[in-house]
């Protein structure tokens, strides 16, 4: 988009073909910051869909301290940026972010999604955090030199877009777009978006794995000569 600064924000999804339900989930303390329309699996709309936040119980991030040591492996994408990053998050810290995501709740609309019908076939939940968490993604998975992060955004974009895919639920081929920044204003009671600053590369983050009684949820990454990457799910990995 014209006039837009590149900044390092992600969209966190929880990529399973088979989801197991989370005992430990219930309702957490939240409330709308934003409500737009949420597009829908297989087209249409639903006029105010919420973005959530989190009033008291915060998670704050690290949950423990880690003995993680992220790793980055470059994937080959005939020169395209695309790689991977192990130990991101720890498994306590995945089941933590999974719980309350599972008590703000799923929605089959995606709040200010824009998508074909049959293209996002999954479940939606929206999050802007008070950004502990997404600090802490970010120092331990070495995307961008600390100088670069500085000079992209002031800092780390704080909203999550959480994905759960249920038995036969899929996310089809799809190029991500220019996506708006977005936080929380100085009081915390309302999303705002940081003009001139969208978010250009995406982060996508595995909170389940086979350890949790999932299958599938394998990401393909393809080239634009048209040769495929397949990244399988690991707890924690980005």
């Amino acid at each position: 988009m014209p006039g837009s600064v590149t900044s390092l924000a992600g969209k966190v999804h929880t990529p399973t073909s088979v989801s197991k339900k989370n005992d430990k989930a219930g309702k957490v303390d939240s409330f709308a910051v934003a409500r737009l329309h949420g597009s829908l699996p297989m087209g249409g709309s639903v006029a105010g869909t919420p973005v959530h936040a989190l009033r008291s119980g915060h998670p704050k991030f690290p949950l423990v301290e880690p003995s993680l040591q992220p790793t980055r492996n470059d994937i080959p994408l005939d020169g395209q940026i695309a790689f991977r990053v192990e130990d991101v998050l720890t498994s306590v810290e995945c089941d933590e972010i999974v719980r309350v995501a599972e008590g703000l709740g799923f929605s089959e609309a995606a709040p200010g999604i824009a998508t074909p019908p049959g293209m996002r076939m999954n479940k939606s939940c929206h999050w802007v955090t008070d950004g502990s968490l997404m600090d802490a993604i970010f120092c331990r998975a070495p995307v961008a030199s600390a100088a670069r992060r500085r000079q992209a955004a002031p800092e780390t974009i704080t909203q999550m877009n959480m994905y759960k895919y249920d038995r036969n639920d899929v996310f089809n081929r799809h190029i991500d777009g220019s996506w708006p920044a977005y936080g929380l204003n100085e009081d915390t009671t309302q999303m705002v978006e940081w003009k001139g600053v969208h978010s250009k590369l995406s982060l996508l983050l595995y909170l389940n794995g086979v350890e949790d009684g999932v299958s599938g949820g394998s990401t393909e990454l393809y080239s634009n000569a048209g040769r495929a990457h397949e990244s399988k799910p690991k707890k924690g990995s980005a």
